[in-house]
């Protein structure tokens, strides 16, 4: 029996997010669903779980069913708590099954009396996962569970669903598109018309996709080609009736037209999404042979504890340079420094203790900084854009765009959602026209399509960047250099497959 099932459901909010959708989850389902940034994937979690009612159709529970929604905001009231009262308040009096979860989720002992609030994002995911974890559900909803963890924590997420009971159900929303192949058997695209439901994971779930609207758009043109056949015979069958005065040619005319226009009313067009905004790259060039140069440069931590030695390496045109390491080894610290040393154009640089970083005179730096620092809370896109734009027409374009719609533009950045904020910061990026790129997790908050979009950009601009991302499909896509953090040394080597695998358990 289905652990739950839904008919014709549909929500609208303000637009319609999704219709007439139908689907169920078995007993041991791990259901990945897709869609683009603002398309309701949130809002159709929390109809599932009974906190918003849908605009239409029904949801069918099995008996009994328990489900426990994992959303991506952490209650205000819980900040204050200490991470294991905050697990334990789900289940009062059995404050061992908190920590039972705990162990499950391999929270380190040391953070577990903290509040919740003085821990990173990716513990505060985490002990959102216990709370849920404790009550034991049929069915977990998970809304991005991957936001705010590296790829230790996504590898031990990928095992933890992995030993789950048998018979529990995930459905869980993703934009990472190597977890998802991990950790789905199922991808659900939701649309706010004709979703998909195959019975795949993510990768090759998006090919059989592909082919599915293909074939559609295929139909829908054979289907307006025949009735335009259709129009052009009752046409001359009209001229021809005429002139003979031939009733039956009338009622044959007739006929043709009534049937052209049936297939044209019953013609399903192929889907298209509704865009959430372009994202393009422009580059200044440079002649420089070396836009960066490593000299030995000594990168250090905010407390100046040396992190790491970087040797002799160097940044040359079209090299797309990924940092791969463990959190905390110093990856944003060297972004950081390459960066000032940019700006500098200099030798040693903040960051670095010993040795240097040095740029050529002719690089013009583009910096984009995982926590979106430089967009402030209460400027307006407007302001920031139309101060590079120099014109307000160009500027509400831009925006545009981008995927900021005209009443979005003047208000607070603090009110964008992530994903506006994210391509926002593109939009500003390319409007300074760098030779080089400073990316620090620059898919954070995009969405599949914002994230192909840029992967495409960064390729087709032959872009020079030095990047910081545990986004695997997309440093699969873009890198074509491999740094990585070995203890107390900086070194190039083939791919990151080997990091990976050492930071995921996998393979």
């Amino acid at each position: 029996m289905s652990l739950l099932a839904s008919r014709f459901l549909g929500l609208t909010l303000g637009q319609p997010l999704f219709s007439d959708l139908g689907f169920s989850v078995e007993p041991g389902d791990r259901l990945g669903l897709v869609a683009a940034n603002g398309r309701g994937k949130s809002s159709l979690l929390a109809c599932l779980a009974g906190e918003m009612e849908p605009t239409g159709g029904e949801i069918t529970r099995a008996r009994g069913l328990t489900c426990a929604l994992v959303a991506q905001d952490v209650p205000a009231a819980l900040l204050p708590l200490p991470l294991r009262a905050a697990v334990a308040a789900r289940v009062p009096d059995e404050d061992w099954r908190a920590d039972i979860a705990l162990d499950d989720l391999a929270v380190p002992e040391a953070l577990r009396d903290q509040p919740l609030a003085a821990l990173s994002g990716g513990w505060q995911r985490t002990a959102m996962l216990a709370r849920a974890a404790v009550t034991e559900p049929d069915l977990y909803l998970l809304d991005e569970p991957t936001n705010h963890l590296d790829l230790a924590r996504i590898g031990h997420l990928q095992r933890w669903l992995a030993a789950l009971p048998r018979q529990t159900g995930v459905i869980l929303t993703s934009h990472d598109r190597a977890f998802l192949d991990a950790a789905t058997t199922r991808t659900l695209f939701l649309r706010a018309g004709q979703s998909r439901d195959f019975a795949l994971t993510y990768t090759p779930a998006r090919a059989a996709l592909d082919e599915a609207d293909a074939a559609d758009a295929r139909r829908h043109a054979n289907d307006l080609a025949r009735a335009d056949q259709l129009r052009r015979q009752a046409a001359k069958l009209k001229n021809i009736g005429i002139n003979s005065g031939s009733d039956l040619l009338t009622v044959k005319t007739r006929q043709l037209t009534e049937r052209a226009g049936r297939i044209e009313a019953a013609a399903q067009p192929a889907h298209r999404d509704r865009s959430a905004g372009t994202i393009r790259l422009e580059s200044a060039g440079s002649h420089a042979k070396a836009l960066v140069s490593l000299d030995d440069a000594r990168i250090a931590a905010p407390d100046g504890r040396v992190l790491f030695g970087s040797g002799r390496l160097w940044i040359e045109p079209g090299d797309r340079v990924v940092l791969l390491g463990p959190n905390g080894a110093g990856k944003t610290q060297m972004v950081r420094a390459v960066r000032l040393a940019c700006l500098e154009q200099a030798g040693a640089t903040a960051g670095a203790t010993a040795g240097a970083i040095r740029a050529a005179p002719s690089v013009v730096p583009g910096y984009s900084d995982q926590m979106l620092a430089e967009l402030p809370d209460r400027a307006t896109p407007f302001a920031l854009v139309s101060a590079l734009t120099q014109a307000d027409a160009v500027a509400r374009s831009q925006l545009a765009g981008a995927g900021i719609a005209p009443d979005w533009q003047g208000r607070a950045i603090a009110a964008l959602s992530g994903g506006q904020k994210a391509r926002l910061a593109l939009l500003l990026l390319r409007l300074k026209r760098p030779n080089f790129y400073l990316l620090d997790e620059p898919t954070n908050h995009l969405d599949i399509e914002g994230q192909e979009a840029l992967e495409a950009e960064l390729c087709a601009q032959g872009a020079a960047c030095l990047l910081v991302s545990h986004d695997r499909a997309f440093v699969r896509a873009v890198a074509t250099r491999f740094w990585q953090i070995d203890g107390t040394r900086l070194v190039e080597v083939e791919g990151p497959e080997a990091f990976f695998r050492s930071q995921t358990g996998e393979g």
